[in-house]
């Protein structure tokens, strides 16, 4: 019944003639999108499809995430100094 009520607005609002031309485009629309979308999911892994600016935020958030562990493993190391220092006191 929704189904019904729905087509009839678009074939008011539209026309009979291009409800078929908008049918069309949105098949194309979603067919293009889907395909870039696979696409995109495949280039995320490939090393030669990505530009030197993609190259390069990625070594930085590597980085940073590299630093990022070296700081908490340091903090670790110290917490873990001063325990037994304050252990060896007791």
């Amino acid at each position: 019944m929704e189904i019904v009520l729905i087509l009839a607005v678009l074939v008011l609002l539209f026309g009979a003639k291009k409800l078929p031309e908008l049918a069309r485009g949105s098949g194309r629309a979603l067919r293009i999108f889907k395909a870039e979308t696979k696409g995109l999911a495949h280039d995320e892994d490939d090393e030669s499809t990505k530009t030197p600016e993609q190259r390069e935020i990625e070594a930085r958030s590597q980085a940073q995430a590299d630093a990022e562990a070296r700081a908490q493993a340091q903090a670790q190391r110290e917490a873990q100094g001063e325990a037994q220092h304050r252990n060896v006191g007791e």
